[in-house]
């Protein structure tokens, strides 16, 4: 791999409109593309236009469980304090509140939010080093 890699973290979902609507109006992200009845499977892609990463939600006629853990994260780091407060004020303002880390250390400058399905985002108020 190098600095061109692409990530895309693709899971299932029960619950597709409420984690596509958690991941857009709540964090910010744009649908990217989405698919019907592809064999069997619908999907949503969210992120942000030329960003090198997207997320992927599925459903399909199998049943998703919930995260396995209060530890399955996805952290966003957003070193300018503005920005972060902003991402804040948005996941309230769709409804969503903040809740305790399972590792205090999130806390400590970050917010977590839990989406529909139970899986964790970290809003770090830090940069990435």
């Amino acid at each position: 791999m190098d600095i061109n890699t692409k990530l895309r973290v693709a899971r299932p979902t029960d619950h597709l409109e409420d984690v596509v609507r958690f991941y857009s109006e709540g964090l910010g992200l744009v649908v990217l593309g989405s698919f019907e009845d592809h064999d069997g499977f619908d999907g949503v892609m969210l992120g942000m236009p030329g960003a090198p990463f997207h997320l992927e939600f599925t459903r399909s006629a199998d049943k998703a469980e919930r995260a396995p853990s209060e530890d399955n994260l996805l952290v966003f780091y957003l070193p300018d304090k503005q920005e972060w407060l902003t991402a804040i004020d948005r996941m309230a303002a769709a409804g969503y509140h903040s809740v305790r880390s399972l590792n205090p250390y999130w806390d400590t400058r970050g917010r977590t939010f839990e989406d529909p399905d139970g899986y964790r985002v970290v809003l770090q108020n830090d940069s990435w080093s």
